[in-house]
């Protein structure tokens, strides 16, 4: 059995963990942390929990989270910092769903998210779990940057003629909708149901601080400079991501479904539709699902591809398992058999 720890587990991606967790057959887990709910029964703050874990909240201790195998970290961006080097050097590998290793020149992180990069000496061992690219790496990795849920849902979407290099030099759009929980666990008037309910908003349309990191993923595929335009937008749902992906493939009308099909033929937890369908976030709501549906546009001659994924599963928790069954040799799905919740 593979020995978990959690650091940071009372926001919604440390509860997605933990419910695909208890249920995982190879995983046993050994803590929890939380400093502000120490010693409270995990059950007592998620009761969709009760009956299936007795663990505690406790402070985050170095000694205890390096006797476990493996080390989540759920938590706020720049926390996984100051822990990270200790936990590595205890042995125990390290899977960080923040965006603190995400980014591989630390002058650039500093610029999006406000703060001094602190383990800037990490960066060169991080590897970038989105697994559809970089399978045999997550198997040797120590160090795991868990994608964001957008990045996730644009760079599978648009990997199939990046790594083809069908896609001359132009501006590439993604139009992508996500839930309120994308916004976590915090209180913030922009989260309430009467601000977000019955609304749509689009927001940070001059730079997102996952812009940066899609476009890193995307440059790697395309092997040259990538022009993207991301605009993030707020739904009134829970859960769930909505891209919809633009770009021109002169001459490719044909060929597109057959394109995408061959990619992810042996992805298990890639989708793609048949030709003409359109994905619904609710069709992967609770699962590590992305659905892909392709499309060319006669009149304009435009790809359309849209690409929906549940935000908190293989947008964050759910790509996290994932990543920790590759690293340890683990069925990829095992834990991660779950369908999408309907209606």
């Amino acid at each position: 059995m593979i020995k978990v720890g959690i650091v940071g587990g009372t926001g919604y991606t440390g509860v997605e963990l933990l419910r695909i967790l208890v249920n995982h057959p190879d995983v046993e887990l050994k803590v929890i942390t939380s400093r502000s709910e120490d010693g409270l029964p995990v059950a007592d703050m998620f009761p969709n929990l009760r009956g299936h874990t007795d663990l505690r909240f406790s402070v985050p201790d170095v000694q205890t989270l390096g006797e476990c195998d493996v080390v989540f970290f759920a938590t706020p961006h720049g926390v996984a910092h100051s822990l990270a080097e200790d936990i590595l050097n205890t042995g125990a590998r390290v899977i960080d769903l923040s965006a603190d290793f995400r980014l591989q020149d630390a002058v650039e992180w500093e610029k999006w998210y406000g703060q001094p990069h602190g383990a800037p000496g990490l960066l060169p061992q991080a590897v970038y779990g989105l697994p559809e690219v970089n399978r045999a790496q997550i198997q040797e990795a120590r160090l795991i940057a868990v994608p964001g849920c957008y990045p996730t849902s644009v760079q599978l979407g648009f990997l199939p003629l990046l790594e083809n290099n069908l896609l001359p030099e132009q501006m590439l759009i993604a139009d992508c909708k996500s839930g309120v929980s994308g916004a976590g666990r915090g209180a913030s008037v922009g989260s309430l149901l009467c601000e977000a309910s019955e609304s749509m908003m689009a927001y940070a349309v001059k730079g997102h601080r996952h812009l940066p990191e899609i476009r890193q993923g995307m440059e790697r595929a395309a092997g040259k400079a990538v022009n993207l335009t991301f605009v993030p937008h707020l739904t009134p749902m829970i859960r769930g991501i909505h891209s919809t992906l633009y770009a021109q493939a002169p001459g490719l009308a044909e060929d597109l479904q057959a394109l995408y099909e061959a990619r992810y033929a042996n992805e298990p937890f890639v989708d793609v539709m048949p030709a003409g369908s359109h994905p619904a976030t609710r069709s992967v709501k609770g699962s590590n699902v992305c659905r892909i549906a392709v499309h060319h546009h006669t009149h304009t001659g435009q790809v359309i591809v849209l690409s929906v994924i549940d935000n908190l599963v293989k947008g964050a928790s759910g790509q996290a398992v994932q990543n920790m069954n590759i690293m340890f040799g683990l069925a990829e799905d095992a834990g991660l058999k779950q369908v999408a919740l309907l209606p």
